[in-house]
């Protein structure tokens, strides 16, 4: 098996112009660019079985050449994946050398019966040799597109793949380019465009994907897997977000604190000027975020329940064509904000961080504990701290519940990223009555946080709305306000009873 490391960006029509005329690009020896015609043709079953199991086949013609790939398909953004070549003599896979590499835990006479091809790209690509430092890098400009039948898809890409060297020099080659065009790191490899194409789903949400880690695994290996992942959750939202999806600016959102959050939980590992900057730049990002998810979810929840009641308050169409009009505001400022140089390029430093961020070479004693006792400690240390909160949890002050809150949300980030470390041997049953009361405990305690956003819009909106008709805008965000007030107490009554159950569930990490 290679591991194939390479940075990949997505790039227009003109950026591909721009790179290949850069004269800083060119080789000091004299060699000229080459160019190839590539046609990959990917093959799966009609249940797309392979990409279920995280693998991709294709055979790949150059001229009379053909050559067949097996790669594995990260759960997350990454640097190198697995790759195992095979010269072929037709345009068929060859399963028998599919031996040995990735696809062969699915090999089997019915794989082989129903594996077809499923779309192909066809691609003109220029080769660029490069040298940085003292590593040999192949910078290569595609421009084609992908066909599934009669669908299509222009491609744009540029590729620097690592041939000889350091991640180090393959970074810094990448920042050159990424300095010379507005190119975007790309998230998807050509086989996702393909899959994207059959499904027909360019912008959809991207809600992230399971995490595991192995028991023997270092402390610095886990966080780059979960570092990952996230980073994979907020930028695969981005085509959501500019179609100014309120779900897929949620979700964008969700990815952005699960990557503080991780931050938090090996901040003794991460201790670095480079991580302060990361931390800066996401929290300006979830800031441009935040206003659409709450202005969403008051649309979603009460206006809309409040709109199936037999007698619809007054006002309340026009308090919801407010609510629109401004999360539509929200939307479009979100979207702004993931088109800035800013956000591109926080993109691509938080993937050099997490692959050869500063952190790796101060922190080695540290980072290569095993991630079990590491977890183990964490869920012991914060499990105390929530359950300290959560004695009163149903007579303390709002402030107090906030706190809670936080505690809470701590804790199920810290169940998403190590969870697998738990759930195949006897903590699995303890670890669901677990998951289960802090998720009815976040639920309830983000129900009366909505309440408290709610309440702080409603004396916005009474102020004045600037549309028409402000005062019916006002009475009915006033009469939702007094309505939400009245279902505190039934609320608390849960977050008590759940709390009590929290204070004496089994620990499931001893």
């Amino acid at each position: 098996m290679g591991i194939e490391s390479e940075v990949k960006f997505e790039a227009s029509t003109r950026d591909l112009q721009k790179l290949a005329a850069a004269r800083i690009l060119r080789r000091s020896d004299g060699q000229l660019p080459r160019h190839k015609y590539l046609v990959s043709t990917y093959f799966d079953t009609p249940k797309l079985l392979l990409r279920k199991n995280g693998v991709s086949l294709r055979v790949r013609q150059t001229g009379k050449k053909r050559v067949q790939t097996i790669k594995t398909v990260n759960g997350g953004i990454a640097l190198g994946r697995g790759e195992w070549e095979h010269r072929l003599q037709g345009d068929e896979p060859d399963l028998r050398a599919a031996r040995g590499t990735a696809l062969e835990p699915l090999l089997s006479g019915k794989l082989k019966r129903d594996l077809e091809p499923i779309f192909a790209t066809h691609v003109q690509r220029t080769f660029l040799p490069l040298r940085s430092g003292n590593s040999r890098i192949e910078l290569a400009l595609d421009e084609g597109h992908v066909r599934a039948g009669r669908k299509s898809s222009p491609l744009a890409e540029v590729e620097l793949e690592l041939k000889k060297g350091t991640a180090s020099d393959l970074f810094k080659a990448a920042r050159l380019v990424a300095g010379l065009a507005p190119v975007k790191l790309a998230l998807k490899s050509k086989s996702e465009h393909g899959y994207d194409l059959i499904a027909d789903q360019p912008s959809r949400v991207f809600y992230g994907s399971k995490i595991t880690l192995q028991h023997d695994t270092s402390i610095a290996a886990a966080f780059q897997v979960i570092g990952r992942s996230v980073l994979r959750h907020i930028a695969a939202n981005e085509p959501a977000v500019r179609a100014a999806d309120p779900e897929g600016v949620h979700q964008m959102r969700v990815g952005v604190r699960r990557l503080r959050a991780a931050i938090a939980v090996f901040s003794e590992l991460l201790d670095c000027r480079q991580t302060e900057q990361i931390k800066r730049d996401l929290k300006w990002l979830a800031g441009k975020l935040a206003p659409v998810r709450d202005l969403d979810v008051f649309l979603k929840g009460k206006i809309a329940s409040f709109e199936g009641s037999d007698s619809p308050a007054a006002g309340l169409p026009e308090l919801k064509s407010e609510l629109i009009y401004r999360r539509d505001i929200a939307a479009e400022a979100a979207k702004a904000a993931i088109a800035t140089a800013r956000y591109r390029l926080l993109i691509f430093n938080v993937l050099e961080w997490i692959e050869d961020g500063k952190w790796l070479k101060q922190s080695r004693s540290h980072g290569k504990r095993k991630i079990r006792p590491f977890a183990a400690e964490l869920f012991e240390r914060r499990t105390r701290k929530a359950r300290r909160k959560a004695k009163r949890a149903g007579e303390v002050d709002a402030h107090a519940r906030h706190r809670l809150r936080i505690a809470i949300k701590k804790l199920r980030y810290a169940l998403y990223f190590f969870e697998t470390l738990y759930s195949h041997d006897g903590s699995a049953k303890a670890l669901s009555r677990y998951k289960k009361y802090l998720k009815d405990l976040q639920d309830n305690l983000g129900a009366l946080n909505d309440i408290a956003v709610h309440q702080k819009l409603a004396i916005k909106l009474a102020a004045g709305s600037g549309g028409p008709k402000p005062e019916l805008v006002s009475y009915a965000a006033g009469m939702i306000a007094g309505c939400e007030r009245s279902e505190i107490q039934p609320i608390l009554t849960e977050v008590t009873a759940t709390a009590r159950k929290l204070r004496r569930a089994r620990s499931f990490w001893r």
